[in-house]
């Protein structure tokens, strides 16, 4: 209908809003929860990596993993003393309206929570120019993602500073192919892949431009363990690179064994005909990470200028 002002109103009933204050309470709840506890995919992959093992020195740096996840669960304290910088990717199906200030909420949902729970803090105020920590762990780190499934949800990862430290994105050459892929990963692996508390998951993108390429490696972690890309290519070149990285022999902690990756998780994309960007983000054992499906308000009426 017509209102006199001259504005056009269009229901749009299949529509829903989603508001900072969803994205700021499911933060806020998602924080202390994933702190002290692994997610059930984690565990279970940590469980069965420790089976296979046998008689490693691997096999006792699982037992200790087992041992401070069950410590941490049951006394709710920190799995790792890093409890990492806050990222928040908010996916938004095709039937969710988004406000502008959505993430408005984040920083202090993440503020509170930090010091709720008791939490170290480990952000500085400016990577070059003043390294005095911020107090709070904020700024929290914030991504939106625009999907085909309905419905809006909340991602929420504590990343740890040596697994960032251990990740790299390169541009290669076309020519470099898929070959060039492959031993690019294999050697940040036997490079810095000790460093990054193994057995890991690792997130690997591919494509897209070199801003973008690393939040695909990084979208990468947010798949459980053991699930595979929904493209037959992508899901076996996974299983060929966890086998590789694993017949490294470096295994858990790198002290030797048969697990150095619980799993590898591949995302491309399109990309420039010149290039062949690659990202590889390494996830640590303690993979923080939570998922929350946000319950969205109906959108009635949205109001259109229009003559």
């Amino acid at each position: 209908m017509r209102a006199a002002s001259g504005l056009y109103y269009y229901a749009m009933d299949t529509f829903e809003i989603i508001t900072k204050e969803d994205v700021a309470r499911a933060v806020y709840e998602a924080i202390p929860q994933i702190a002290c506890e692994l997610p059930n995919d984690v565990l279970a992959a940590l469980e069965a990596a420790r089976t296979a093992e046998g008689d490693t020195r691997g096999a006792i740096v699982l037992d200790h993993l087992l041992q401070n996840a069950d410590i941490a669960r049951r006394d709710r304290v920190p799995i790792c003393q890093d409890t990492g910088t806050v990222w928040v990717c908010l996916e938004v199906g095709p039937d969710v309206a988004v406000p502008g200030d959505v993430f408005a909420g984040v920083d202090e949902a993440v503020a509170r929570a930090y010091t709720e729970a008791r939490l170290r803090k480990s952000v500085v105020c400016d990577a070059l120019f003043d390294r005095a920590n911020t107090g709070d762990n904020t700024p929290a780190f914030t991504d939106i993602h625009f999907v085909d499934t309905p419905g809006a949800r909340v991602h929420v990862l504590l990343k740890g500073g040596g697994s960032d430290n251990a990740s790299r994105v390169v541009m290669l050459t076309p020519g470099s192919g898929r070959e060039g892929v492959v031993r690019e990963i294999m050697e940040c692996v036997r490079a810095k892949a000790a460093n990054a508390c193994p057995p890991l998951v690792i997130g690997v993108g591919v494509g897209s431009t070199f801003d973008k390429v690393a939040s695909l490696a990084k979208t990468a972690l947010l798949r459980p363990v053991g699930e595979r890309s929904g493209d037959d290519r992508v899901a076996a070149f996974e299983e060929e690179l966890l086998d590789m990285v694993n017949a490294t022999g470096m295994g858990p902690g790198a002290l030797g064994g048969k697990t150095l990756a619980l799993d590898v998780h591949v995302e491309t994309a399109p990309c420039h005909i010149a290039a062949l960007p690659l990202a590889i983000n390494m996830g640590c054992s303690a993979m923080r990470r939570a998922t929350v499906e946000l319950t969205c308000e109906p959108l009635a009426f949205r109001a259109q200028g229009g003559k």
